[in-house]
Order: structure tokens, then sequence, then C-alpha cells
């Protein structure tokens, strides 16, 4: 699993194609303070998904993890994403995707 670097988008701007990494096929992370929210960039021929593991639970029991579904060609910004809800015990952001064949992301957050 990679730790995504988290780039902060200012008024000097930031360049996406060099912001962004292929997606690992392990999964990626990226520390999470609840502002944070990632690009993704589904170059391949066949929609994916992209899930985001939820660590919490509701009264003892497993909350589903969030899919989000990039189809073929698109590119899409999700979250933010609540530190309580999403993050591990490391307070990362745990990401996974069902393909990574010319698929890429990258973490990014607010500045001033």
């Amino acid at each position: 699993m990679a730790t995504l670097t988290v780039q902060t988008i200012n008024r000097a701007g930031i360049e996406l194609v060099a912001a962004d990494q292929p997606a690992d096929v392990a999964g990626d992370k990226l520390p999470n303070t609840g502002v944070e929210f990632i690009y993704v960039h589904n170059g391949g021929g066949g929609s994916i998904n992209v899930t985001l593991d939820i660590q919490t639970t509701v009264d003892g029991q497993a909350v589903t993890d969030r899919v989000v579904a990039v189809g073929a060609g698109e590119r899409k910004l999700i979250g933010p994403f609540p530190s309580g809800t999403y993050n591990d015990s490391q307070g990362n952001m745990n990401v996974g995707y069902s393909g990574v064949t010319s698929v890429f992301i990258a973490a990014l957050k607010l500045g001033s």
C-alpha cells in the first residue's frame, strides 16, 4: 500500500498530470485531517470502483465501506472525508480499487 503525499492547491496552481501517480494494486493511503480529497483518473477501457474504507462501527456493527464508481475515461474528485469516520489508528484514510490499469490518483487539499 502506497502512501500518497497530500498536495495543497493554491493560487499559483498545481499541474495535475505531474501530481497524480499510478494507483497501487494493494491500495493507497493518505494522511487525513478531514479536508483532503482525492482526484481519480480512470484512463482504462472499463469502469472501476474506488473503495473508501470506513473505520467506524455503529452500535457495534461494521458500516459498509463507501464505493464510488469511476467510468472509463472519467476523472473524479472525491471527498472530503471526516476523520472520525475514515481514519485508521495512524490517522490515514485507506483507498482500494477494483482495477488499477491506467488508473491514476492524487491526494489534494485547498490552501489559502
